[in-house]
């Protein structure tokens, strides 16, 4: 027999002990309550019928104590349906894909970036260095101004890259829900780094002509985790608006957000972030339940933003040439780190099995009266969702949170082939996971999907959805022509 054998058969044991522990403590309710249902329906069925009906009839009351009980019974019972929340259903959503004249392969970016860079040949380099690591691959794509040598970021272009790519993820919507503009009564946009004026919510309610009584809102600064808030805006509109149909735009404009300039930390916005939009429909109606596709069941949002730190760990500032860029810290990731910290202690408690909750309490306990040098308790999140969705941000911020939350590489699949695929699209990156996962076939009804997103701030910001029908693979959509091609084995270094 082979000299691990013992190991193996260990850690097997160790196993089955961990999952009848966690079946144990989950069903303990089950275990407490069968045992006196079954002593109380044994004494029934021990019981005579004349006993029973002597019982019954021992039991006095008056027309007054019975019209009295019903009243208490109806009221409390419309107590608890008025202030119980509305369900917030995902009816469907749609991705923007760009078309293949804006697509930046390595060799076209690097070419303008030495061009464009000619008096700085360090900043090339540099740049070359972070896109061999970077997770990208050869079809990212970036907006029409980018692509001229220099760059033409005017406010015409990116009103126009604004134009295609929201237009085009809503007219998508549009045509694969059968609704129609005036069916829109709440309309939400986010975009971090353009705000022109009119806004860009003022846009979509121009060009579709939408309702004059719409409650529209206008999200921008808040960064790449701006796609939840929106969702958690629309929920909470949701709640005061009945029968409404609400529709959230996510997405980030490229053309004005081109940083021209030598500064390290300001340059890596340009090898990260990519085109990307998507089109979201929630509703509160009860006759989308059975078409709808997802029902919203937690968000979960958590701001650093009191601290100095996390405040300008993003930070958008002008260079020693006047040059405006966005500035990522060097603390950007232990920062994130803190935040997804804070972030799932919250969050924790409403997803997570007694079982785990349980072992997170007794270490946390043990830490504080017996030994501070344990080591903390990480809880299994895998045994409350299914599928994770995390920001496509970048390759350190996947291996981040996969490391942190003991993820398998299937789980963070999604997260690597979307970034490879499509880049940081910003907060639009959460749809096109999720549509990854759908178009290859694994999501069954019931599934639970965890989003999770961070943003400048800084925050850090969570998702819970639960699949409401077995989803079949979806036609069209941005994965439609090399869905059979993903997952790809993405180096570590690709060298250019």
């Amino acid at each position: 027999m082979p000299q691990n054998s013992p190991n193996v058969t260990s850690s097997v044991k160790l196993k089955y002990v961990k999952l009848g522990y966690q079946y144990l403590v989950n069903q303990f309710l089950t275990f407490l309550l069968v045992p006196v249902i079954a002593t109380v329906i044994s004494h029934l069925v021990r019981c005579r019928p004349d006993e029973l009906i002597t019982a019954v009839k021992s039991i006095q009351l008056d027309v007054v104590q019975i019209l009295c009980s019903v009243f208490i019974i109806v009221f409390m019972s419309t107590i608890y349906f008025m202030s119980k929340p509305r369900s917030v259903y995902l009816v469907d959503y749609t991705c923007y894909k760009a078309p293949i004249t804006c697509r930046v392969p390595f060799s076209t970016f690097m070419e303008h970036s030495r061009l464009i860079l000619k008096d700085n040949p360090k900043s090339v380099e540099f740049q070359m260095r972070i896109l061999e690591r970077s997770g990208l691959g050869e079809e990212t794509s970036l907006p029409p101004a980018i692509h001229y040598i220099p760059p033409n970021p005017t406010m015409e272009s990116a009103r126009g890259e604004a134009e295609l790519v929201i237009f085009s993820a809503i007219d998508d919507m549009f045509a694969k829900t059968g609704l129609k503009p005036k069916d829109i009564d709440i309309l939400i946009v986010n975009c971090s780094l353009f705000s022109p004026t009119p806004s860009l919510s003022a846009m979509v309610v121009n060009k579709y002509k939408l309702r004059s009584n719409i409650k529209s809102f206008n999200l921008s600064g808040m960064g790449c985790s701006a796609g939840i808030i929106s969702i958690d805006l629309a929920r909470d509109l949701l709640q005061v608006v009945p029968n409404a149909n609400a529709l959230v735009v996510s997405t980030e404009i490229i053309t004005p957000n081109y940083y021209k300039g030598n500064e390290r930390a300001m340059l890596l916005p340009n090898c990260l972030f990519r085109m990307g939009a998507a089109a979201i429909l929630l509703s509160n109606k009860r006759r989308e339940k059975s078409r709808a596709k997802y029902k919203l069941v937690h968000v979960v949002r958590t701001h650093k933003g009191s601290d100095d730190r996390a405040y300008k760990c993003v930070y958008e500032q002008e260079d020693s040439q006047g040059l405006v860029g966005i500035n990522l810290s060097k603390d950007l990731m232990a920062i994130a780190a803190e935040a997804l910290k804070s972030n799932i202690t919250t969050i924790g408690p409403l997803v997570l099995p007694a079982s785990e909750q349980l072992l997170f309490l007794l270490t946390l306990i043990g830490r504080k009266i017996f030994n501070p040098k344990w080591k903390p308790y990480i809880p299994d999140f895998k045994l409350a969702f299914e599928h994770f969705c995390i920001h496509a941000g970048g390759r350190a911020v996947i291996d981040e949170l996969q490391k942190n939350l003991q993820l398998s590489a299937e789980h963070v699949e999604a997260s690597r082939m979307t970034l490879h695929r499509f880049g940081n699209t910003s907060s639009s990156s959460l749809w096109y996971e999720l549509s990854y996962i759908e178009s290859k076939g694994r999501m069954k009804k019931g599934d639970r999907i965890w989003q999770i997103a961070f943003g400048s701030g800084f925050k850090c910001n969570s998702a819970v959805w639960k699949c409401n029908r077995s989803i079949q693979t979806p036609t069209g959509g941005p994965w439609e022509d090399c869905i059979d091609r993903y997952p790809v084995h993405i180096p570590e270094v690709v060298k250019l």
